[in-house]
């Protein structure tokens, strides 16, 4: 379907899917992460965009389904809720972005198959909750996002985000503000790769604490009292390539639905290893250190999850599957 806005031409014009979007308007680094290759404006609360999703990506199974990882549908979302208040409504390329929740659902009987090149996504976007400063510049809003490929809907996502120039932000952080790198590898126990449904040890963004939970006077050492391994984040790959694009200073939210899925995987045993569809709320930044902790209760062909820091609950949601 044609997107009815004007072109430099002043007639309609259909997206393409050509090239990619700058870089910089989607808080990527590399370009071959950027998904978004066109965003036209339909009306106020209205827009279609184009997608690229590649045939290979290291958050592929090697040894899986010819599907697209679920986080592309999650991924596209973050990039629109990023470029459209950057392109459209006024926010400065400066400003931070802070996810407030998110959520999705995914069709496999009509998701598309990652086939030879990329597969052409469309997204019909649709806008709500629009707040602006006394100068009309977006301070946050809600995306509502609808996903096609040759014309047939595989999935739904949405959320909320909050919009903080710099100054607000380092309000907002204290000493933590600044990009950095995520800290380095714990040296943790980490679970196999095959266990959590990802091909390489790099794509781990969990590790295990044993955590001690009774003292008995008088053993030796080595056998002081009984404990149980916790789960928590702790990426095995820093410069992940997809989860750690660039630098930051907390948790990103793409990490922390992956840990859950991975903590999930865990906790079921390996039954539910791949999600149709989430929901994430982030209540508090989620820091690298101290790491926190992934609690996981699967029931039947869902999970519900959170994450503990500090004493203090920084996210929660639950994971469904078929």
């Amino acid at each position: 379907m044609n997107a009815r806005i004007r072109g430099t031409a002043g007639e309609p014009r259909a997206l393409s899917w050509s090239r990619t979007v700058r870089r910089e308007l989607v808080h990527r680094i590399s370009v071959a992460e950027v998904l978004l290759t066109d965003v036209l404006r339909i009306d106020e609360a209205h827009f279609e965009a184009a997608a690229c999703w590649p045939r290979s990506h290291p958050t592929f199974p090697a040894d899986g389904p010819a599907l697209h990882h679920p986080l592309m549908v999650v991924e596209t979302l973050r990039q629109l809720g990023i470029f459209i208040p950057l392109r459209y409504f006024g926010v400065s390329a400066d400003a931070r972005l802070l996810i407030t929740d998110l959520f999705f659902t995914t069709d496999p009987t009509t998701q598309p198959r990652a086939g030879h090149g990329a597969t052409e996504v469309t997204c019909r976007v649709r806008l709500t909750r629009l707040r602006t400063d006394p100068d009309g510049v977006a301070t946050g809003l809600r995306l509502h996002v609808d996903f096609l490929a040759g014309g047939v809907a595989f999935a739904h996502a949405g959320g909320g985000a909050r919009f903080l120039p710099p100054d607000r932000y380092a309000a907002v952080r204290g000493p933590l503000t600044g990009a950095r790198p995520p800290r380095a590898p714990t040296g943790r126990l980490r679970p196999q790769p095959a266990a959590l449904g990802v091909s390489h040890a790099r794509d781990v963004v969990v590790g295990l604490d044993w955590r001690r939970e009774r003292v008995v006077r008088g053993a030796p050492d080595g056998d002081r009292g009984h404990g149980r391994w916790d789960v928590v984040v702790d990426a095995a790959d820093p410069w992940h390539p997809f989860f750690f694009d660039h630098a930051t200073d907390h948790v990103p939210g793409m990490v922390l639905l992956e840990a859950a899925r991975q903590a999930a995987a865990l906790a079921s045993g390996g039954a539910l290893l791949r999600v149709t569809g989430a929901r994430l709320t982030a209540l508090r930044f989620t820091e690298f250190a101290p790491a926190a902790r992934v609690i996981c209760v699967p029931h039947h062909r869902t999970c519900v999850f959170r994450f503990d820091q500090d004493g203090e609950r920084r996210a929660f949601g639950v994971l469904h599957y078929r």
